[in-house]
């Protein structure tokens, strides 16, 4: 059983995915100017550097885009000044611009439209030979483009298969087509974005409920549902006083993966460390210590360990370079074992992800692209205080827990006076636009009281009851214009 929780507020797009009552994806995306994977844009050509094999690219942002050159499928011989479509597949980070290829695709539910072949192909998982036959016989496909047949279409007909195809070759031609008149660089398609790619790519046979709290979004997963055959999920409209994250218990989740350690049900633990250029997942035996052989509590740890690092790796939205330092095995029939274990628990992972074999000195390492920013990017930022060295909850999500807070202790919305304790650290980024602060956390109907404190981690919030608590923090009490005492 499958759930997908969609809450949108506050230009923030956040996506839970539960299945069996677990948290196993999470996808977030912040309404913003720039580049996101999927994208296609008409693409200038503004600077060559052979000595990095790539090419700069006006794609009509701020920041230009960059190609590689040396790519499989990538067009050669690029000059500057040269136009062509390019499709996005790692959106910006820090100062450099969003990674493009040349070699650009349109997706589907059933099959992926291709520029860089015209082949029909299947995927890895379809391994149904009769399928195959039949597919290459029945498929419709224009011939100046490739195919590539997803899993999910085993499930539906031809003639939906065939369908979509259609749709994909006309949204193809009126990409090229606009790409053709357009006089300089910029967006000529977007597939939707992280929403779209949850419903094409998450959203399956066995999902039960869909629960989504904003009526545009309501209107865009009932009309995907309504032309799936394959998906029977109910689209419930949540119209709760709190937010979808805070009701269903995802906000304690997330916050919870705040944590490095990671304590598994056998009495070890993984430790998660990011570096520069990787991240490292390091295994413990902890209290799994028993008068066994030494082999078997390792091999014990490490199965639980493989399984729970894949689901910290996938709900974080880990990507790039990532090295698991798994306890030391002897057995190589154990290291298999261990192996398959952590395949097993990627295989309905829909970010491609490679796992290769134990290195000489018992590490894994494993290869996972890059679709969007990891959870952490979005709920921490450096901290000013230690020069980097640690990171704080980012002033936008403390803002969004505070309200939610706010908003679970005054359901009725009767209280009018609210005590706010914060962290000391967060006072420039209030005193910047206290408006602006009022209106994050939903206090512009209330009596405010503010208290900045280093006694509390984060924050805390309070309601004011009774006329001996309001005179208490009198002098903590914050201008609102938006409010009337009156």
């Amino acid at each position: 059983m499958k759930e997908v929780f969609i809450e949108r507020r506050d230009e923030i797009l956040r996506i839970a995915v539960k299945s069996g009552n677990k948290l196993t994806d999470c996808f977030i995306e912040e309404e913003e100017q720039a580049a996101y994977p999927g994208q296609l844009y008409k693409a200038v050509v503004k600077n060559i550097v052979p000595a990095i094999r790539s090419a700069f690219l006006d794609i009509g942002l701020e920041k230009n885009a960059y190609l590689y050159l040396e790519g499989k499928y990538e067009k050669k011989n690029i000059r500057k000044g040269d136009e062509l479509i390019v499709e996005v597949v790692k959106e910006e980070l820090g100062d450099k611009g969003a990674k493009v290829t040349s070699a650009f695709s349109l997706p589907g539910r059933y099959s992926v439209l291709l520029t860089d072949n015209t082949d029909i192909t299947f995927s890895s998982k379809i391994s149904s030979r009769e399928y195959k036959e039949s597919a290459l016989k029945g498929i419709i496909k224009p011939g100046e483009i490739g195919i590539k047949v997803r899993t999910s279409a085993e499930a539906v007909s031809l003639e939906a298969l065939n369908k979509e195809i259609g749709e994909l070759y006309d949204v193809y031609r009126e990409t090229v087509n606009k790409a053709s008149y357009m006089t300089k660089a910029g967006l000529l398609f977007s597939d939707g974005g992280v929403l779209a790619r949850v419903l094409r790519d998450i959203v399956e046979g066995t999902t039960t409920d869909i629960i989504v709290d904003n009526e545009l979004d309501y209107g865009l997963v009932k009309a995907f549902i309504k032309e799936k055959s394959d998906i029977g999920a109910e689209v419930v409209q949540y119209s709760g006083h709190r937010s979808i994250f805070d009701a269903y218990g995802i906000e304690k989740e997330l916050l919870f993966l705040r944590n490095r350690r990671v304590k598994l049900g056998c009495g070890g633990y993984i430790v998660i460390d990011r570096t520069e250029a990787m991240y490292v997942i390091d295994v413990n035996s902890g209290k799994n210590v028993n008068a066994g052989r030494r082999e078997d509590t390792a091999l014990t740890t490490n199965l639980e360990a493989a399984e729970s690092a894949a689901r910290q790796i996938r709900v974080r939205n880990l990507s790039g370079i990532i090295v698991v330092d798994f306890i030391d095995m002897s057995e190589e029939i154990n290291k298999r074992k261990v192996l398959d274990r952590l395949r097993q628990a990627f295989e309905d992972d829909k970010n491609k992800t490679i796992i290769y074999p134990f290195t000489e000195l018992g590490l894994v390492q494993i290869a996972r692209r890059r679709r969007g920013k990891a959870l952490q990017e979005f709920m921490e930022e450096e901290c000013n205080e230690c020069k980097g060295r640690g990171s704080r909850l980012r002033f936008q999500y403390i803002c969004m827990l505070i309200k939610n807070e706010i908003l679970k202790v005054d359901n009725e919305n009767r209280i009018k006076d609210i005590y706010i304790e914060l962290n000391e650290y967060y006072q420039n980024s209030v005193d910047e636009s206290l408006e602006e602060f009022l209106r994050l956390v939903e206090g512009e109907d209330k009596r405010i009281y503010l208290k900045y404190s280093n006694e509390v981690e984060s924050f805390k919030v309070e309601p004011l009851l009774f006329k001996r608590q309001i005179e208490s923090v009198m002098q903590y009490k914050v201008r609102n214009s938006s409010f009337s005492d009156d």
